[in-house]
């Protein structure tokens, strides 16, 4: 079992406040032509999983593919409200612009 990066030493855990969904549509985000390996590697599950992922958010709604020559790209719409009732009440862009606040905090 491997240690959280924030976990204090010795101490391991294998729960994460998001899901692979969330981690999936924030490197889109970040990168709208981002390739499905790239990602993979980022979140720490196969490319397989990250294809299962992107399929389930685009029958949802909240992305778009378009394929450019040989490359996808995506487009997140933000617009759209988080699934589980506890959150439904916010929007993805929410979500989106919480992680970019904390991102752009590091260095």
């Amino acid at each position: 079992m491997a240690r959280s990066p924030s976990a204090p030493k010795g101490k391991r855990t294998e729960w994460t406040f998001l899901t692979n969904h969330a981690h999936v549509l924030i490197c889109v985000d970040e990168d709208p032509s981002v390739r499905t390996r790239d990602i993979a590697v980022r979140v720490g599950i196969t490319e397989r999983a990250v294809q299962r992922i992107i399929a389930d958010l685009c029958e949802e709604g909240y992305l778009t593919r378009t394929r450019e020559g040989r490359r996808n790209h995506y487009s997140v719409h933000s617009e759209k409200s988080l699934r589980h009732p506890v959150e439904a009440h916010c929007l993805l862009s929410g979500l989106l612009k919480t992680v970019k606040e904390t991102d752009s905090t590091k260095g």
